[in-house]
């Protein structure tokens, strides 16, 4: 058996050409394959003595049912050729076509269907016709079986698919034509293969069923051997239904219109709309995937755009701080100057300041990549009392201004932790101008409570409570979503930036409501022995 992991370009992994087939579509196919076995046994014995009616009308149907299932069929396979260029599935889209023309000759010559006794041809012509397209597909199905494996590099050149297409109608049409010639004005010549309109000629076992089944068990053998993918298996099922319709033709009664005549013609058009079948649910699999993929990618650029929004938003959120502060210190520092006898000593000191300042802008624009890769560099130790008072330090002009009392007492029980310094200190900060900013439109006593405690054992918990008018219950569910604020000149991106740095350091960001009023904002950071140990 020749190796069914041929190299196939992976665009044409989903093409039924080309992918494998699953455990459930061999499943399906054994089971249509058993059925059609427990039909024939049924129709060749329990129900071998029912005569039906003649019924010209099921011919019409079956024809023109027949027709359209494997023109679709064809012009499907054609529309795959174009795009893959293989000439399997070049040789197999002809077959089809073949096959859609000799029915339209079958039912023209059929007689009592469009005229007595036909309009073309003879009493011959249409048992003709049948044994014609019933041996010439299945050829066409080991041409497909032997090109369908060809060097992904010999296939078709683009500029050449359009004249492939051309002739590969062109010739199918052209031996249609000439079988339907051969078996409408050669019908008095060609040996007979029925007795009348309706009985066959004893020799019908010979002379059609011995060629049938020849050719669909070659074709059969051959896919088996070469098979590898989806289209292989239901051809060879379409190549079984072609050999079941051997023995139902003749037995148990050698006419038309008798129980397995009508069974063969039901178990024709079955097998005709398998591949169809399959090609419809690769298109709607396509389809589906097309739509996840144009959805993925308009995800993709919505996620990408509300990233180049949240980085834009962090970055004049967190710069908004440090560069404030800077012209406040450098407006007080020029007012020192421009006294009668200037205080040298006040403005060096916010001199110092504004450098300062502007080092831990510096510092947060290097920190702000990280914090949106959830990554933490730089990592020391840190004492949380002092990262505490260094957070209301930076906020203690805003904290003047509003009048609000600060509760920080030191806890020298707490252990120190390991963290990056200035994501944390902007952390503390965030939280402490968010408590501001709550209180600062409530006229009742407003406290500020900054406190660090152990939690859990392995863990330290540092807390910010405020008096102020507490978090909303519509926004409890949105208040860490980015680009997501309650102030009117907010930028919706602290809290998220602030749960981004804390579960970079493995700690989590919480908030609770405080009593009597105003809101709790908590986070947990590993302890110096944990962290180490982890480390």
């Amino acid at each position: 058996m020749l190796n069914s992991d041929v190299a196939v370009p992976e665009e044409h992994h989903f093409l039924l050409s080309s992918l494998s087939p699953g455990s459930a579509q061999k499943r399906i196919a054994l089971v249509i394959v058993l059925g059609l076995l427990v039909a024939l046994y049924l129709i060749t014995g329990p129900l071998s003595g029912i005569q039906l009616g003649a019924v010209n009308a099921f011919v019409a149907v079956y024809g023109t049912a027949m027709f359209v299932t494997d023109s679709i069929t064809a012009f499907l396979l054609y529309a795959q050729f174009y795009i893959i260029r293989s000439r399997g599935i070049l040789v197999i889209a002809s077959g089809y076509l073949f096959t859609a023309l000799v029915v339209v000759l079958y039912v023209f010559a059929f007689p009592g269907v469009l005229a007595p006794d036909g309009v073309i041809g003879g009493v011959q012509t249409s048992a003709w016709l049948y044994l014609t397209w019933h041996t010439v597909f299945p050829t066409f199905v080991i041409g497909y079986a032997l090109s369908k494996d060809e060097n992904l590099n010999r296939r078709l050149r683009p500029g050449k698919v359009r004249a492939a297409l051309f002739w590969s109608i062109a010739c199918t049409a052209a031996l249609a034509g000439a079988v339907g010639y051969v078996a409408t004005i050669g019908e008095p010549e060609l040996p007979h293969l029925m007795l009348d309109r309706m009985r066959f000629h004893p020799g019908w076992p010979y002379r059609v069923g011995a060629p049938i089944a020849s050719v669909c068990i070659a074709a059969i053998v051959v896919l088996w051997i070469r098979r590898r993918s989806v289209l292989d298996l239901w051809l060879m099922v379409v190549m079984f239904l072609y050999l079941v319709e051997v023995p139902l033709s003749w037995y148990p009664q050698p006419a038309r219109f008798s129980t397995g005549w009508y069974a063969v013609r039901v178990v024709g058009f079955v097998s005709s709309s398998l591949v169809l079948i399959v090609l419809l649910y690769e298109i709607t699999t396509l389809y589906a995937r097309l739509l996840g993929a144009v959805l993925g990618q308009r995800r993709e650029r919505e996620a990408r755009l509300m990233t180049g929004n949240a980085v834009a938003a962090s970055i004049a959120h967190e710069m908004r701080q440090p560069l404030a502060a800077m012209v406040t210190t450098a407006e007080a520092g020029f007012r020192f100057l421009d006294r009668a006898t200037p205080n040298m000593n006040r403005a060096k000191e916010a001199l110092q300041q504004i450098a300062a300042d502007g080092l831990r802008a510096g510092t947060l624009v290097e920190t702000i990549r990280s914090s949106f890769k959830s990554d933490v560099k730089d990592r020391t130790s840190i004492d949380l009392n002092d990262l505490i008072q260094e957070a209301l330090a930076l906020g203690d002009g805003q904290l003047q201004k509003h009048r609000i009392l600060v509760q920080a007492t030191p806890n020298l029980q707490v252990p120190g932790v390991v963290g990056n310094r200035v994501q944390l200190q902007q952390v503390l900060l965030n939280l402490i101008v968010n408590a501001i900013d709550a209180m600062a439109a409530k006229d009742d006593q407003r406290i500020l409570t900054v406190k660090s405690e152990s939690y859990e054992g392995d863990r330290v918990m540092v807390s910010v409570a405020d008096t102020g008018v507490g978090i909303a219950a519509l926004d409890v569910d949105r208040i860490f979503n980015p680009l997501f604020t309650t102030k009117s000149d907010g930028m919706g991106m602290g809290l998220s930036i602030c749960r981004a740095i804390i579960e970079a350091h493995e700690g989590r960001l919480w908030f609770t409501a405080n009593a009597p009023r105003g809101a709790v904002f908590c986070f947990t950071l590993q302890a110096v022995s944990a962290a180490s140990a982890v480390g």
